[in-house]
Protein backbone atom coordinates (compact mmCIF):
# COMPACT_ATOMS: atom_id res chain seq x y z
CA UNK A 1 0.00 0.00 0.00
CA UNK A 2 0.99 3.81 -0.62
CA UNK A 3 0.79 6.55 1.98
CA UNK A 4 -2.57 7.23 0.00
CA UNK A 5 -4.10 3.90 -0.32
CA UNK A 6 -3.19 4.09 3.53
CA UNK A 7 -5.13 7.09 4.11
CA UNK A 8 -8.34 6.08 2.65
CA UNK A 9 -8.23 2.71 3.71
CA UNK A 10 -8.20 4.22 7.44
CA UNK A 11 -10.96 7.23 6.30
CA UNK A 12 -12.98 4.13 5.12
CA UNK A 13 -12.27 1.63 7.79
CA UNK A 14 -13.45 4.85 10.17
CA UNK A 15 -16.56 5.49 7.88
CA UNK A 16 -17.67 2.34 8.66
CA UNK A 17 -16.96 2.45 12.57
CA UNK A 18 -18.59 5.74 13.05
CA UNK A 19 -20.83 6.93 10.00
CA UNK A 20 -18.19 9.43 9.38
CA UNK A 21 -15.46 9.54 6.91
CA UNK A 22 -12.02 9.71 9.14
CA UNK A 23 -9.66 13.42 8.58
CA UNK A 24 -6.59 10.91 8.49
CA UNK A 25 -4.40 12.66 5.99
CA UNK A 26 -1.05 11.76 3.99
CA UNK A 27 0.98 13.70 6.04
CA UNK A 28 -0.85 11.93 9.21
CA UNK A 29 0.75 8.14 7.87
CA UNK A 30 3.97 10.10 7.30
CA UNK A 31 4.06 11.49 10.89
CA UNK A 32 3.60 7.56 11.78
CA UNK A 33 6.33 6.10 9.40
CA UNK A 34 8.77 8.63 11.02
CA UNK A 35 7.83 7.77 14.11
CA UNK A 36 7.05 11.65 14.79
CA UNK A 37 3.63 10.60 16.25
CA UNK A 38 4.06 7.32 18.13
CA UNK A 39 0.10 6.78 18.87
CA UNK A 40 -2.41 7.93 16.67
CA UNK A 41 -6.35 8.55 18.16
CA UNK A 42 -8.02 6.06 19.64
CA UNK A 43 -10.44 5.64 16.10
CA UNK A 44 -7.26 5.75 14.25
CA UNK A 45 -5.61 2.77 15.87
CA UNK A 46 -9.18 0.64 16.14
CA UNK A 47 -8.65 1.55 12.03
CA UNK A 48 -5.18 0.62 11.85
CA UNK A 49 -6.55 -2.48 13.21
CA UNK A 50 -8.94 -3.51 10.44
CA UNK A 51 -6.70 -2.76 7.97
CA UNK A 52 -3.70 -4.54 8.59
CA UNK A 53 -5.02 -7.48 10.52
CA UNK A 54 -2.20 -6.59 13.19
CA UNK A 55 -1.81 -4.97 16.79
CA UNK A 56 -1.16 -1.42 16.97
CA UNK A 57 1.62 -2.65 19.22
CA UNK A 58 2.75 -5.15 16.41
CA UNK A 59 2.96 -2.21 14.07
CA UNK A 60 5.44 -0.33 15.98
CA UNK A 61 3.10 2.62 17.88
CA UNK A 62 4.20 2.81 21.43
CA UNK A 63 1.56 4.18 23.91
CA UNK A 64 2.31 7.21 26.04
CA UNK A 65 3.48 6.96 29.24
CA UNK A 66 5.83 3.86 28.69
CA UNK A 67 7.74 4.50 25.94
CA UNK A 68 10.69 5.00 27.90
CA UNK A 69 9.80 1.68 30.02
CA UNK A 70 8.40 -0.27 26.66
CA UNK A 71 10.98 -4.05 26.73
CA UNK A 72 12.89 -4.03 23.35
CA UNK A 73 11.66 -6.42 21.13
CA UNK A 74 12.01 -10.70 21.05
CA UNK A 75 14.69 -11.89 18.95
CA UNK A 76 12.15 -13.43 16.37
CA UNK A 77 11.50 -9.45 15.49
CA UNK A 78 14.36 -7.91 15.77
CA UNK A 79 13.73 -4.63 13.85
CA UNK A 80 13.19 -1.49 15.77
CA UNK A 81 9.38 -0.57 16.02
CA UNK A 82 10.23 2.42 13.24
CA UNK A 83 10.88 -0.91 10.53
CA UNK A 84 7.49 -1.98 11.13
CA UNK A 85 5.87 1.33 10.92
CA UNK A 86 7.98 1.86 7.57
CA UNK A 87 7.31 -1.68 6.03
CA UNK A 88 3.56 -2.15 7.12
CA UNK A 89 3.02 0.23 4.30
CA UNK A 90 3.93 -0.41 0.33
CA UNK A 91 5.36 -4.00 2.01
CA UNK A 92 3.81 -6.46 -1.13
CA UNK A 93 4.14 -9.69 0.99
CA UNK A 94 2.04 -8.01 3.99
CA UNK A 95 -1.16 -7.30 2.33
CA UNK A 96 -2.06 -11.20 2.85
CA UNK A 97 -3.65 -10.19 6.16
CA UNK A 98 -5.03 -7.24 4.72
CA UNK A 99 -8.69 -6.42 4.86
CA UNK A 100 -9.73 -10.62 6.48
CA UNK A 101 -11.61 -8.30 9.17
CA UNK A 102 -13.68 -6.71 6.89
CA UNK A 103 -14.29 -9.33 3.87
CA UNK A 104 -14.94 -12.21 6.93
CA UNK A 105 -17.60 -10.09 8.28
CA UNK A 106 -20.23 -10.74 4.95
CA UNK A 107 -20.18 -6.63 4.88
CA UNK A 108 -20.60 -5.46 1.69
CA UNK A 109 -21.52 -1.93 1.23
CA UNK A 110 -23.02 0.05 -1.75
CA UNK A 111 -20.33 2.12 -1.49
CA UNK A 112 -16.89 0.48 -3.23
CA UNK A 113 -14.22 1.77 -1.10
CA UNK A 114 -10.10 0.96 -0.83
CA UNK A 115 -11.09 -1.80 1.26
CA UNK A 116 -12.26 -3.59 -1.88
CA UNK A 117 -9.34 -2.96 -3.72
CA UNK A 118 -7.19 -4.46 -1.08
CA UNK A 119 -9.36 -7.57 -1.21
CA UNK A 120 -8.90 -8.04 -4.86
CA UNK A 121 -4.86 -7.23 -4.65
CA UNK A 122 -4.97 -10.31 -2.01
CA UNK A 123 -6.37 -12.04 -4.49
CA UNK A 124 -4.10 -11.40 -7.35
CA UNK A 125 -1.69 -12.57 -4.63
CA UNK A 126 -2.83 -15.75 -4.25
CA UNK A 127 -2.59 -16.07 -7.92
CA UNK A 128 1.03 -14.96 -7.79
CA UNK A 129 2.15 -17.48 -5.38
CA UNK A 130 -0.31 -20.27 -7.09
CA UNK A 131 2.02 -19.99 -9.88
CA UNK A 132 5.46 -19.96 -8.26
CA UNK A 133 4.00 -23.45 -6.86
CA UNK A 134 2.72 -24.81 -10.02
CA UNK A 135 3.35 -22.95 -13.25
CA UNK A 136 1.31 -21.04 -16.10
CA UNK A 137 -1.70 -23.23 -16.54
CA UNK A 138 -5.42 -22.13 -17.94
CA UNK A 139 -7.17 -22.80 -14.89
CA UNK A 140 -4.97 -19.73 -13.51
CA UNK A 141 -6.05 -18.01 -16.46
CA UNK A 142 -9.35 -18.01 -15.99
CA UNK A 143 -9.21 -16.99 -12.28
CA UNK A 144 -7.47 -14.24 -13.40
CA UNK A 145 -9.64 -13.34 -15.91
CA UNK A 146 -12.57 -13.60 -13.77
CA UNK A 147 -11.00 -11.34 -11.05
CA UNK A 148 -10.38 -8.57 -13.79
CA UNK A 149 -14.06 -8.65 -14.59
CA UNK A 150 -15.14 -8.30 -10.88
CA UNK A 151 -13.05 -5.59 -10.81
CA UNK A 152 -14.39 -4.05 -13.81
CA UNK A 153 -18.11 -4.79 -12.25
CA UNK A 154 -17.55 -2.35 -9.46
CA UNK A 155 -16.65 0.21 -11.46
CA UNK A 156 -20.90 0.44 -12.05
CA UNK A 157 -21.26 1.34 -8.27
CA UNK A 158 -20.51 4.59 -6.18
CA UNK A 159 -16.79 5.39 -5.14
CA UNK A 160 -14.31 8.26 -5.81
CA UNK A 161 -11.90 8.55 -8.63
CA UNK A 162 -9.14 7.57 -6.78
CA UNK A 163 -10.38 4.27 -6.07
CA UNK A 164 -11.87 4.22 -9.75
CA UNK A 165 -8.61 4.13 -10.68
CA UNK A 166 -7.13 1.53 -8.20
CA UNK A 167 -9.86 -0.66 -9.91
CA UNK A 168 -8.45 -0.05 -13.15
CA UNK A 169 -4.96 -0.89 -11.58
CA UNK A 170 -6.23 -4.01 -10.22
CA UNK A 171 -8.09 -5.43 -13.41
CA UNK A 172 -4.79 -4.42 -15.17
CA UNK A 173 -2.64 -6.68 -12.57
CA UNK A 174 -5.54 -9.58 -13.07
CA UNK A 175 -5.33 -9.69 -17.05
CA UNK A 176 -1.56 -9.46 -17.35
CA UNK A 177 -1.77 -12.47 -14.62
CA UNK A 178 -3.73 -14.23 -17.01
CA UNK A 179 -1.07 -13.29 -19.95
CA UNK A 180 2.18 -14.47 -17.39
CA UNK A 181 -0.24 -17.72 -17.28
CA UNK A 182 -0.22 -18.46 -20.81
CA UNK A 183 3.14 -17.60 -21.37
CA UNK A 184 4.71 -19.65 -19.00
CA UNK A 185 2.13 -22.49 -20.15
CA UNK A 186 4.04 -22.14 -23.65
CA UNK A 187 0.09 -21.06 -24.90
CA UNK A 188 1.10 -17.75 -26.73
CA UNK A 189 -2.36 -17.46 -28.68
CA UNK A 190 -4.25 -15.54 -26.24
CA UNK A 191 -1.15 -13.72 -24.60
CA UNK A 192 -1.15 -10.70 -26.60
CA UNK A 193 -4.90 -10.06 -26.45
CA UNK A 194 -4.45 -10.05 -22.75
CA UNK A 195 -1.15 -7.64 -22.65
CA UNK A 196 -3.05 -5.36 -25.61
CA UNK A 197 -6.23 -5.22 -23.04
CA UNK A 198 -3.75 -4.86 -19.70
CA UNK A 199 -2.15 -1.79 -21.02
CA UNK A 200 -5.14 -0.30 -22.03
CA UNK A 201 -6.46 -0.70 -18.36
CA UNK A 202 -2.91 0.51 -17.22
CA UNK A 203 -3.54 3.57 -19.15
CA UNK A 204 -7.02 4.22 -17.73
CA UNK A 205 -5.36 3.74 -14.56
CA UNK A 206 -2.45 6.17 -14.64
CA UNK A 207 -0.38 3.22 -13.02
CA UNK A 208 3.11 3.03 -14.33
CA UNK A 209 3.66 0.30 -12.22
CA UNK A 210 1.42 -1.81 -14.18
CA UNK A 211 2.32 -0.64 -17.45
CA UNK A 212 5.82 -1.49 -16.45
CA UNK A 213 5.10 -5.12 -16.04
CA UNK A 214 2.82 -5.38 -19.20
CA UNK A 215 5.94 -3.85 -21.30
CA UNK A 216 8.29 -6.29 -19.37
CA UNK A 217 5.75 -9.93 -20.35
CA UNK A 218 5.21 -7.89 -23.90
CA UNK A 219 9.07 -8.29 -23.96
CA UNK A 220 8.76 -11.89 -22.67
CA UNK A 221 6.17 -12.97 -25.39
CA UNK A 222 7.86 -11.56 -28.14
CA UNK A 223 10.99 -13.23 -27.06
CA UNK A 224 9.19 -16.51 -27.39
CA UNK A 225 7.77 -15.81 -30.62
CA UNK A 226 11.14 -14.77 -31.87
CA UNK A 227 9.93 -11.99 -32.84
CA UNK A 228 13.17 -10.53 -30.95
CA UNK A 229 12.61 -6.39 -32.70
CA UNK A 230 9.77 -6.29 -30.90
CA UNK A 231 11.06 -7.72 -28.09
CA UNK A 232 13.68 -5.00 -27.73
CA UNK A 233 11.69 -2.24 -28.37
CA UNK A 234 8.99 -3.10 -25.88
CA UNK A 235 11.64 -3.77 -23.46
CA UNK A 236 12.92 -0.11 -24.14
CA UNK A 237 9.27 1.02 -23.58
CA UNK A 238 9.26 -0.21 -19.77
CA UNK A 239 12.96 1.83 -19.90
CA UNK A 240 10.51 5.13 -20.07
CA UNK A 241 8.41 4.01 -17.70
CA UNK A 242 7.99 6.41 -14.45
CA UNK A 243 8.63 3.38 -12.30
CA UNK A 244 11.56 2.67 -14.16
CA UNK A 245 12.92 6.29 -13.36
CA UNK A 246 11.82 5.89 -9.58
CA UNK A 247 13.44 2.21 -8.63
CA UNK A 248 16.92 0.84 -10.12
CA UNK A 249 15.66 -2.27 -9.26
CA UNK A 250 12.84 -1.70 -12.07
CA UNK A 251 15.46 0.09 -13.83
CA UNK A 252 17.38 -3.06 -13.64
CA UNK A 253 15.01 -5.62 -14.64
CA UNK A 254 13.87 -3.32 -17.88
CA UNK A 255 18.15 -3.14 -19.12
CA UNK A 256 18.05 -6.87 -18.62
CA UNK A 257 14.96 -7.85 -20.53
CA UNK A 258 16.50 -5.09 -23.37
CA UNK A 259 19.72 -6.92 -23.29
CA UNK A 260 18.40 -11.02 -23.79
CA UNK A 261 16.26 -9.12 -27.17
CA UNK A 262 19.62 -7.44 -28.13
CA UNK A 263 21.35 -10.87 -28.02
CA UNK A 264 18.85 -12.66 -30.04
CA UNK A 265 18.39 -9.93 -32.63
CA UNK A 266 22.44 -10.35 -32.89
CA UNK A 267 23.85 -7.31 -31.59
CA UNK A 268 26.02 -8.11 -28.91
CA UNK A 269 27.96 -5.20 -28.45
CA UNK A 270 24.66 -3.68 -27.28
CA UNK A 271 23.31 -6.95 -25.53
CA UNK A 272 26.25 -6.37 -23.11
CA UNK A 273 26.56 -3.33 -22.81
CA UNK A 274 22.37 -3.61 -21.85
CA UNK A 275 23.52 -6.07 -19.20
CA UNK A 276 26.02 -4.12 -17.63
CA UNK A 277 23.45 -1.33 -17.07
CA UNK A 278 21.28 -3.89 -15.10
CA UNK A 279 23.89 -5.08 -13.09
CA UNK A 280 24.96 -1.48 -12.15
CA UNK A 281 21.20 -0.60 -11.75
CA UNK A 282 20.69 -3.13 -9.03
CA UNK A 283 23.96 -2.43 -7.05
CA UNK A 284 21.84 1.28 -6.26
CA UNK A 285 18.56 -0.89 -5.06
CA UNK A 286 17.58 -0.73 -2.05
CA UNK A 287 17.36 -4.75 -1.64
CA UNK A 288 15.70 -4.39 1.78
CA UNK A 289 12.56 -2.39 0.52
CA UNK A 290 9.40 -4.05 -0.32
CA UNK A 291 8.47 -4.94 -4.48
CA UNK A 292 5.53 -5.56 -5.93
CA UNK A 293 4.35 -8.73 -6.02
CA UNK A 294 4.90 -9.04 -9.57
CA UNK A 295 8.44 -8.09 -9.46
CA UNK A 296 8.92 -10.75 -6.67
CA UNK A 297 10.74 -13.51 -8.60
CA UNK A 298 13.42 -10.27 -9.35
CA UNK A 299 16.66 -9.75 -8.20
CA UNK A 300 20.60 -11.02 -7.94
CA UNK A 301 19.90 -14.45 -8.56
CA UNK A 302 17.05 -13.64 -11.50
CA UNK A 303 19.99 -10.73 -13.13
CA UNK A 304 22.63 -14.14 -12.91
CA UNK A 305 19.97 -16.08 -14.80
CA UNK A 306 19.18 -13.76 -17.32
CA UNK A 307 22.88 -12.89 -18.05
CA UNK A 308 23.70 -16.68 -18.57
CA UNK A 309 21.01 -16.32 -21.39
CA UNK A 310 22.80 -13.57 -22.85
CA UNK A 311 26.22 -14.73 -22.43
CA UNK A 312 25.48 -17.58 -23.90
CA UNK A 313 23.33 -16.36 -26.57
CA UNK A 314 26.58 -13.95 -27.42
CA UNK A 315 28.79 -16.90 -27.66
CA UNK A 316 30.81 -16.79 -24.07
CA UNK A 317 29.48 -19.74 -23.15
CA UNK A 318 32.45 -19.82 -19.74
CA UNK A 319 30.93 -16.94 -18.69
CA UNK A 320 27.34 -18.39 -19.26
CA UNK A 321 28.22 -21.43 -17.01
CA UNK A 322 29.53 -19.56 -14.40
CA UNK A 323 26.89 -16.72 -14.13
CA UNK A 324 24.20 -19.98 -14.10
CA UNK A 325 26.23 -21.28 -11.08
CA UNK A 326 26.33 -18.05 -9.29
CA UNK A 327 22.05 -17.74 -10.22
CA UNK A 328 21.77 -21.48 -8.50
CA UNK A 329 23.90 -20.17 -5.15
CA UNK A 330 21.66 -17.28 -5.07
CA UNK A 331 18.15 -18.54 -4.99
CA UNK A 332 16.45 -20.15 -2.50
CA UNK A 333 16.00 -24.11 -2.46
CA UNK A 334 11.85 -23.53 -2.61
CA UNK A 335 12.32 -21.81 -5.51
CA UNK A 336 12.09 -25.13 -7.70
CA UNK A 337 11.19 -23.79 -10.63
CA UNK A 338 13.59 -21.21 -11.12
CA UNK A 339 16.15 -23.59 -9.93
CA UNK A 340 14.46 -25.72 -12.62
CA UNK A 341 15.03 -23.11 -15.11
CA UNK A 342 18.60 -22.09 -14.37
CA UNK A 343 19.75 -25.56 -14.26
CA UNK A 344 18.55 -26.13 -18.08
CA UNK A 345 21.00 -22.63 -18.95
CA UNK A 346 23.68 -24.73 -17.00
CA UNK A 347 23.13 -27.65 -19.12
CA UNK A 348 23.33 -25.49 -22.30
CA UNK A 349 26.25 -23.34 -21.63
CA UNK A 350 28.02 -26.50 -20.45
CA UNK A 351 26.62 -28.59 -23.91
CA UNK A 352 28.20 -25.29 -26.10
CA UNK A 353 31.56 -26.38 -24.11
CA UNK A 354 31.78 -29.28 -25.54
CA UNK A 355 31.28 -30.98 -22.30
CA UNK A 356 28.32 -33.31 -23.73
CA UNK A 357 28.53 -35.76 -20.31
CA UNK A 358 28.41 -32.91 -17.89
CA UNK A 359 25.28 -31.57 -19.77
CA UNK A 360 23.37 -34.66 -19.91
CA UNK A 361 24.05 -34.93 -16.32
CA UNK A 362 23.36 -31.16 -15.59
CA UNK A 363 20.28 -31.66 -17.57
CA UNK A 364 18.70 -34.78 -15.96
CA UNK A 365 18.63 -32.95 -12.61
CA UNK A 366 16.22 -30.32 -13.82
CA UNK A 367 13.74 -33.48 -13.73
CA UNK A 368 14.34 -34.46 -10.23
CA UNK A 369 13.88 -30.93 -9.58
CA UNK A 370 10.47 -30.34 -11.10
CA UNK A 371 9.22 -34.19 -9.85
CA UNK A 372 5.72 -34.46 -8.99
CA UNK A 373 4.88 -31.44 -10.71
CA UNK A 374 4.23 -30.67 -14.55
CA UNK A 375 6.72 -29.17 -16.69
CA UNK A 376 5.81 -25.50 -17.60
CA UNK A 377 5.64 -24.49 -21.54
CA UNK A 378 8.57 -22.59 -21.42
CA UNK A 379 11.05 -24.65 -19.68
CA UNK A 380 9.97 -27.82 -21.83
CA UNK A 381 10.84 -25.26 -24.51
CA UNK A 382 13.89 -24.92 -23.06
CA UNK A 383 14.47 -28.39 -23.37
CA UNK A 384 13.77 -28.81 -26.65
CA UNK A 385 16.61 -26.41 -27.10
CA UNK A 386 19.29 -28.93 -25.31
CA UNK A 387 17.99 -31.49 -27.24
CA UNK A 388 18.10 -29.76 -30.57
CA UNK A 389 21.77 -28.64 -29.50
CA UNK A 390 22.38 -31.78 -28.59
CA UNK A 391 21.75 -33.86 -31.49
CA UNK A 392 23.66 -30.79 -33.31
CA UNK A 393 26.60 -31.28 -31.64
CA UNK A 394 26.82 -34.91 -31.21
CA UNK A 395 24.76 -36.73 -33.71
CA UNK A 396 26.20 -40.06 -33.22
CA UNK A 397 27.14 -39.92 -29.66
CA UNK A 398 25.53 -43.04 -28.00
CA UNK A 399 24.82 -40.50 -24.66
CA UNK A 400 22.40 -38.30 -26.86
CA UNK A 401 20.43 -41.22 -27.89
CA UNK A 402 20.21 -42.21 -24.37
CA UNK A 403 19.07 -39.19 -23.30
CA UNK A 404 16.43 -38.80 -25.88
CA UNK A 405 14.81 -42.30 -25.07
CA UNK A 406 15.06 -41.45 -21.47
CA UNK A 407 13.80 -37.83 -21.14
CA UNK A 408 11.57 -37.36 -24.53
CA UNK A 409 7.96 -38.42 -23.27
CA UNK A 410 8.44 -36.44 -19.38
CA UNK A 411 9.46 -33.18 -21.03
CA UNK A 412 7.51 -32.98 -24.37
CA UNK A 413 4.21 -33.80 -21.95
CA UNK A 414 2.11 -30.64 -21.42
Amino acid sequence: MSAAELTDAVNDAILKLTGKTGATSERTVFRWLSGENQWPQQRQRIALEIVTGRTITDLGFVPRGKRKTVPPPPPALPEDPSVHRRRFVGAATGTAAVAVPLVSSGFRPSHVGTSDVIRLRVHVENLVELDAERGGHTALERAALAGASEALGLQKRSTTQRVRQRLFAVASDFTATAAWSVIDAGQLDDAGRHLDRALTLAGMAQDSEMTMQVWNLRAMLARQRGEYAEAVAAAQAAQTTTAVRRSPMHASLAHARTAIGLAHSGDHRAALRSIGRAETAITKADMTAPLPIWMAFYGPAELHSITAIVRDVVGHPAEAEAASYRALAALPETYRRNRANATVRLALAQLHQGDVEQAVTTSGNVFEIMAGDPIPGRMRQALGDFQRDLITLAPSAHIAHEWIDRYRTEWSTP
